[in-house]
């Protein structure tokens, strides 16, 4: 198992607190990895193993545990109102009602709990306001460069970071996909897919047309980085002789969101301080996915590049918005905390200075960076803003 500090640290720093650690992400990105080096971790700590409750409920021996009874029939028999327990359940959004039993472990014994989940509406609804306050999401996400980098034996001052980079632009993070031979990166990627589009998606939202689904995902990931509106969409796809509606399109958005497929970044107004509902951006999760969904044709590597910059943002706990001033664009607005990022990417340094334009013109103090695939060595700011390789 690769070692994933980050993740690890935030469940260690919260570990014997009051809260129930909720780990989400797309499928594949390494969830269930991480919950084993945690029980790793808490064996290492002298914590003895009859004092760790570990299940995975898309194992074969656990296909039959779908139900709140079936779960509570499970886990009554290992827990003990006398001893401290760590409770972890991987994958528990297959168990329907298991926020109501996670609830009931919580009040009634002392136990550290951790579960993992693959889709955001795990964290919605009715018996999601019972653990309301006393959770905290540990979001996570397929490998940063720098993890890629570590998993490969890569060193960060290596002078084969060029190329490296270009594997990760081309594959990306997913862990399987990063440790496994090239010849067969590709056919594990078109798994991946398919799993989250036609499982994940498809099958638990009962959809039948599965068609325009998968043109919607196409269509995304080959206009990424562009503002998108439901009703134009459903347009461009009825132009294409598939038939959709605006309520449609906006269905499947959502169930794509919410397998952490793409991420929605809304419009920010800048100067009315305020957020528009007319249209946002959808980034994928994964360029080597991104790079499947299109038939793995080349192209668009403007977008490409944003989706590596916005998913690094994300990792490293921004809240990312896509700003708006008056009819200027500024491609990602980045908070953490009382921070405030102003982030522009381009593939290459224009020969006018429209990248910039866009920064120089926003009137306040907070902090701006200006982000380049191409290097140049002797830029190191134009007007006042840093500019940055994206390898650096």
């Amino acid at each position: 198992m690769i070692s994933r500090p980050t993740y690890l640290n935030k469940l260690i720093q919260l570990k014997d607190t009051d809260l129930i650690k909720i780990i989400t992400g797309v499928r594949r990105s390494g969830k269930s990895v991480l919950l084993k080096l945690y029980r790793d971790y808490l064996l290492q700590q002298g914590i003895s193993a009859q004092q760790l409750i570990y299940f995975n409920f898309e194992t074969f021996d656990l296909l039959a545990v779908r139900s709140e009874q079936q779960l509570i029939d499970l886990l009554k028999p290992l827990l003990h109102a006398d001893q401290h327990q760590y409770i972890m359940l991987d994958e528990i959004q297959m168990v329907t009602g298991w926020q109501r039993v996670v609830n009931g472990l919580h009040a009634s014994y002392d136990c550290d709990i951790v579960v993992t989940g693959s889709n955001a509406k795990m964290l919605s609804g009715e018996l999601a306001t019972l653990l309301s306050g006393r959770y905290v999401e540990i979001p996570i996400y397929p490998f940063s460069f720098k993890e890629f980098l570590a998993a490969k034996g890569i060193a960060e001052d290596s002078r084969n970071l060029d190329a490296a980079f270009e594997e990760y632009e081309r594959y990306d993070g997913f862990p399987a996909v990063v440790l496994a031979d090239e010849l067969v990166k590709d056919d594990m990627l078109s798994g991946i897919y398919d799993t989250i589009v036609l499982n994940e998606v498809s099958m638990r939202a009962n959809i039948r047309d599965s068609e325009s689904l998968q043109a919607l995902v196409g269509f995304l990931a080959d206009d990424i980085g562009q503002l998108v509106r439901p009703a134009k969409l459903a347009n461009t796809l009825k132009s294409e002789g598939i038939s959709t509606s605006n309520h449609t399109i906006e269905r499947y958005l959502t169930l794509l969101a919410d397998a952490f497929l793409f991420y929605r970044a809304r419009q920010y107004d800048l100067r009315g301080r305020g957020y528009l509902r007319t249209a946002g951006k959808y980034f994928m999760v994964d360029a080597g996915l991104r790079r499947n969904a299109v038939g793995r044709r080349p192209g668009n590597y403007g977008g490409q590049l944003e989706t590596i910059v916005y998913l690094e943002l994300r990792r490293r706990g921004y809240t990312v918005d896509v700003g708006k001033m008056d009819a200027v664009e500024v491609d990602f607005v980045a908070r953490r905390v009382d921070e405030l990022l102003y982030v522009q990417v381009t593939y290459e340094l224009p020969k006018n200075s429209h990248e910039t334009d866009n920064l120089v013109n926003i009137k306040d103090n907070y902090a701006k960076l200006l982000i380049t695939q191409r290097y140049y060595p002797n830029v190191k700011s134009i007007d006042g803003i840093p500019v940055m390789n994206i390898v650096d």
